[in-house]
């Protein structure tokens, strides 16, 4: 007999009789067997209990979530490890065998087995609650409103796009864990984010279910877990429930600070001085356009008033004012210089003691090939012009001996600007530096405190509730190349900050009820009774909230997490909320399986019972033009029988007029009974109507206002939105999210816009048959140009005609229509601040203006009248004007283009044609 063994030779035993070897071979399959069936025996009681469970998954009476299923594969995989991998199934026998091969084919495709369990339990329980669903809310819920109540995975997020019945949702979710006999109700924590909306839901839940839920805030859950552990309740700083009060906390920091008249001062004060705006020049762009549009949006005034032109100027400005040098603007040059063709001389700056003149040259330093250094201009502005232009206004004060001094881009570049300029001016001038105090009080003078104190506020409470320290700002604003006004901030903040605590002395602020909570809850000292935690409107989620429901959480295995929200309605960023959260929910609050984390279930409302089809695809297209919003279907609340959505371009002062004319359209098609909502939104307060004499003009209409951000969650017929313009006040706002805010928010967005673009779905979706948006023809805002252009969005006409694009030839910006002082009609570019491209209308027709196609010598009215085409200019036209030598063409643009032509036969022939038109 040969004995095969694993760590030597093969053993050999030599003369061994027949009968022998035989009872030797039973003796050892008899042990064998009993082996197997010992070491079975021994598990008997644990593998009956893992196989009972593994096949009730094939029917399972509870949703099969991660974390019940979980604690089952991992029993699984360790007795398979000790046992099942080693037993043989010839010497268990088949039955036996059987019950082992299920556990084992568990082990090995845990996921598989998972998923049919989840399908078979979903269809059975749909069917077993079919009359709850039919008749818990007024209408039965839809197909997805009961997907997502029976739904119980780990953490479960329910898409719930505008007027997709969220409230049911959650209704119909705390009702059936009470009544299916999953949890009873002080297992459930329903969680909202206003009082009102917490007092709703309880409300609602019990009228529906007769089971008594008390929905709580995020804060009183929190003050309710700091009191029971610390055995009382602190007292609540006077701000935490009063923004008003909290921002005017903020600027009485910043006032006191200064007037202790430290270093936290000069830091203040160089803030508002140098840092207030975002300190990008002309070099940062690529066209004209891009500029003059980023400068109008920072609201360029200096510290004396006046609004300059550039960055690089304000730092000049503000430098003079902070060392008392007074100073004028561009003012006009004390000799008339004649016969240039230029405009007059304005040089930038003119200080007013000592006569000295200031200009900055915005050219930078380039080193060429052989080692010299060239000027260069930005990549927008020609250069050889450029630096033309500054060899005449140097030949200019050479001859008429006045004294200039330059400055340039790249003394700014090189880190010497402002020194540099103390230095030119020193034997000129004498510094007398303004106090702090007195600086800071002109700030407060110019209302730029305000907006500094909103964004310090804003900056603090995601400071404080993200758990940020300066050390991660600082760092981060390293990585996001935010330089200088980085630094400049947090220098700042960090006094504000560490005053603000201190004058909360033993009282706490809502930041510190969440955080104090979750520590609680982290550590134990706080034991939860919670097991199903219901969190409504999750996209305003905040990152200490976040922390608070992960610590409730994870203080027992089988905790679920359920939250409905709908990140297209994300528009609370001011506030803490954090977008980031809801995209990478899995991430965030789903459970582990299989090796596998982040296990989450998503599912989508997608049916809207608010908005007809025109008006819910239109929002969606326009939401999800950022691609980083989760993707949803949308089933519309019905069909349009006429145009849902209307444009309504109002001329210059006439946003009233025309808002009385689509209320009269309204209001013209009801009957002499009939009568229908409207919602009035704007961006802002100010923007409100008299809503008294308006209602009192259309009494068939249930009118009333609201901001954007205070209509979430309200419906009506039909929806006005008011002055959709372009400008920092405008919409989208151009003063909303600034830079600075990213080094409190775990993920930046890039995409342009991309909070106002989410009120703008807000506004769009309150409507449940018509939307009408009011903007100036003149400068309409970016939206309303794409909704009105894009044909994806199915606008086919406006109200009111959008002015003609004409680009500025100058700038790339628009050329607009305006009414001059004499009557006439005008085309100025939008940027009249720094382009100052104006053109008369054809003289033809008086109205429109001539345009020239590429390549064509002519520019051609739409009238019909054609004009010899501008041969130095873009967008100017020869006409005939008389000088010294007589009658010759000259551009219609003189004095900002010289270009002109002589007067010949073919020209007379043109003008001979035109004069008969």
């Amino acid at each position: 007999m040969t004995v095969t063994a694993t760590e030597r030779d093969d053993i050999v035993i030599r003369g061994v009789g027949h009968s022998d070897a035989q009872a030797f071979a039973e003796d050892v399959k008899a042990a064998w067997i009993a082996f197997n069936l010992s070491a079975l025996e021994r598990e008997a009681d644990r593998l009956r209990r893992l196989h009972t469970a593994i096949v009730k998954l094939s029917e399972p009476a509870r949703y099969p979530a991660a974390c019940e299923i979980a604690p089952l594969l991992s029993e699984a995989r360790a007795i398979d490890v000790s046992l099942l991998s080693k037993l043989q199934p010839d010497a268990i026998g088949p039955e036996a065998a059987e019950r082992i091969a299920l556990i084992r084919r568990f082990v090995a495709d845990p996921g598989a087995i998972r998923a049919n369990a989840i399908v078979t339990f979903l269809t059975a329980e749909l069917e077993r609650w079919k009359d709850f669903f039919d008749t818990i809310e007024s209408k039965p819920l839809t197909p997805e409103q009961r997907l997502s109540v029976v739904v119980d995975e780990d953490a479960t997020l329910v898409l719930a796009s505008a007027g997709s019945g969220k409230t049911s949702v959650i209704t119909a979710k705390a009702a059936y864990l009470v009544k299916a006999g999953i949890r009873h109700p002080d297992e459930i924590l329903l969680l909202a984010f206003a009082k009102n909306a917490a007092e709703e839901m309880s409300e609602r839940v019990e009228a529906r279910s007769g089971v008594a839920i008390v929905a709580r805030t995020f804060h009183a859950i929190a003050y309710d877990i700091i009191g029971m552990v610390e055995g009382s309740k602190p007292p609540l700083a006077d701000h935490a429930t009063d923004d008003v009060k909290f921002t005017n906390l903020i600027k009485q920091i910043l006032k006191d600070l200064v007037h202790a008249l430290s270093e936290v001062s000069s830091a203040i004060i160089r803030w508002f001085a140098h840092f207030l705006v975002e300190p990008k020049t002309e070099w940062d762009f690529k066209t004209k356009h891009d500029f003059y549009s980023h400068m109008e949006k920072q609201d360029l005034r200096t510290l004396q008033g006046e609004k300059v032109k550039s960055y690089e100027e304000l730092q000049i400005a503000n430098w003079l004012y902070e060392n008392g040098i007074e100073y004028e603007y561009e003012p006009d040059y004390e000799h008339k210089i004649h016969e240039t063709g230029r405009r007059d001389y304005c040089p930038d700056f003119r200080l007013t003691d000592s006569g000295i003149y200031i200009e900055h040259f915005g050219v930078r330093r380039q080193k060429m090939p052989d080692g010299s250094e060239r000027l260069i201009t930005a990549p927008f502005v020609n250069r050889d012009e450029y630096l033309a232009g500054m060899a005449w206004k140097r030949q200019v004060h050479a001859e008429h001996q006045t004294r200039l001094v330059e400055t340039y881009s790249y003394e700014r570049q090189e880190g010497r600007l402002l020194t540099g300029l103390a230095e030119k001016l020193a034997p000129h001038v004498t510094l007398k530096p303004r106090p702090a105090d007195t600086i800071f009080d002109r700030v407060v003078e110019l209302n730029q405190i305000d907006s500094f104190s909103q964004l310090l506020g804003t900056f603090l409470r995601k400071f404080k509730g993200g758990g940020y320290s300066l050390a991660d700002c600082d760092g981060k604003s390293e990585r996001l190349t935010l330089g200088g006004r980085a630094k400049a901030f947090l220098a700042v903040f960090e006094p504000v900050f560490a005053e603000y605590q201190k004058r909360l002395g033993g009282r706490i602020d809502f930041e510190d009820m969440i955080l104090r909570a979750a520590h609680y809850a982290e550590t134990g000292r706080y034991v939860s009774p919670f097991r199903h935690i219901l969190v409504d409107e999750f996209q305003d989620i905040s990152q200490s909230r976040a922390r608070l429901v992960k610590a409730l959480k994870a203080q027992h295995p089988d905790v679920r997490v359920f939250a409905v929200g709908d990140d297209w309605q994300s528009i609370f960023r001011f506030a803490g909320s954090d977008i980031h959260l809801m995209r990478h929910f899995g991430d965030e609050f789903g459970g582990t399986f299989n090796g596998e984390t982040g296990v989450h279930r998503t599912v989508d409302l997608g049916r809207t019972f608010r908005s007809i089809d025109q008006i819910a695809f239109a929002s969606k297209t326009f939401v999800l033009k950022n691609p980083a919003q989760i993707s949803k279907q949308i089933v519309p609340a019905g069909k349009a029988t006429e145009a849902a959505i209307k444009i309504v371009m109002a001329p210059k002062n006439e946003d009233e007029k025309k808002l009385r004319e689509v209320l009269t359209g309204l209001s013209a098609k009801l009957g002499p009974a009939g009568t229908a909502s409207v919602l009035l939104l704007g961006r802002y307060r100010f923007l409100e109507p008299d809503m008294r004499d308006l209602q009192r003009r259309f009494p068939q209409l249930r009118l009333s206002f609201k901001t954007i951000h205070a209509s979430k969650g309200l419906e009506a017929d039909h929806v006005v939105l008011l002055n959709a313009d372009s400008g920092r006040m405008g919409f989208p706002s151009e003063i909303v999210d600034d830079p600075l805010l990213a080094l409190v928010s775990p993920e930046e967005e890039l995409f342009e816009n991309a909070e106002e673009r989410r009120v703008m779905y807000v506004a769009m979706t309150r409507a449940r048959h018509t939307l009408t948006i009011i903007a100036s023809n003149s400068r309409p805002s970016s939206f309303v140009t794409e909704l009105s252009k894009d044909p994806e969005y199915g606008i086919a006409a406006q109200s009111g005609a959008e002015q003609a694009a004409h680009a500025c030839g100058e700038c790339g910006g628009r050329l607009l229509d305006v009414r001059g002082q004499d009557g006439r009609t005008w085309y100025r570019c939008e940027h009249v601040e720094h382009c100052g491209n104006l053109l008369p209308a054809c003289s033809s027709c008086g109205a429109s203006l001539p345009r020239r196609l590429d390549g064509s010598v002519e520019a051609r009215c739409a009238c019909a009248a054609g004009y010899p085409a501008c041969p130095v200019c873009k967008d100017g036209w020869l006409f005939e004007r008389s000088g010294r030598y007589g009658p010759f063409l000259s551009c219609v643009r003189y004095p900002a283009c010289t270009g002109k032509a002589q007067i010949s036969t073919s020209m007379a022939g043109v003008r001979a044609t035109k004069s008969k038109r």
